[in-house]
């Protein structure tokens, strides 16, 4: 039983972070001065939810997270939370690291390849689709966990507000990054600079999209 709840709680938090729970009943927030965090979400999703089962959209929605998941965990990514159709998550916590910003660039290129594979085979089978935007930036965050019931590992500050604005200005099938983010990648990244855009109660920002 024992095994079986801190199994659980494994799912729910980081490694890290659950020990430090388990041993002191709190988990002190702690400053970052560098993580990238990307934020997803499918364009066309409530239309398509209109005329799918909702059962079938929950499995479909369901696949695209695992494979997301997988590709997370494979590139040190830390998932945080799904939210509705958006997925978050972030490199360089709670163990810092210097790879984070490459990191995320790779797992955001291929998540996007990813959909693109899904979209072909939807568009041979004549069935809906969805295509995704995706944008990350690279900046300082504060992480922890906050509350005592039903806590989650969450971030906070205006990196993670800025992240969401690359997302929600870039075009879907594209991975669009900071200008943050491009100074940390550009060496070991095709990209196509865009130019000053204007986000959301924001100053425009340098955005680039990553292409491979």
């Amino acid at each position: 039983e024992k095994e079986k709840s801190e199994s659980l709680l494994l799912n729910i938090l980081p490694f890290k972070i659950s020990e430090e729970l388990k041993q002191n009943g709190h988990v002190e927030s702690r400053l970052y001065h560098s993580s990238s965090i990307m934020f997803t979400d499918f364009k066309g999703f409530t239309k398509v939810a209109e005329i799918m089962d909702p059962k079938d959209l929950l499995a479909e929605l369901e696949r695209c997270f695992i494979k997301f998941d997988e590709i997370t965990e494979k590139h040190n990514l830390e998932k945080l939370k799904t939210i509705g159709d958006s997925y978050m998550c972030a490199g360089g916590i709670p163990e810092k690291n210097n790879t984070h910003p490459i990191d995320s660039c790779v797992a955001g290129l291929q998540m996007q390849n990813y959909m693109e594979e899904k979209k072909r085979t939807k568009i041979l089978n004549e069935e809906p689709y969805w295509e995704m935007r995706l944008g990350i930036h690279t900046g300082q965050i504060m992480a922890g966990v906050i509350g005592r019931k039903k806590f989650a590992y969450d971030i906070w500050g205006d990196t993670v507000n800025t992240a969401s604005r690359m997302e929600s200005s870039g075009e879907p099938g594209k991975v669009n990054i900071s200008d943050k983010t491009y100074e940390f990648v550009k060496d070991f990244f095709d990209c196509e600079y865009r130019g000053k855009i204007a986000a959301k109660n924001k100053a425009p920002i340098e955005m680039y999209f990553v292409k491979r």
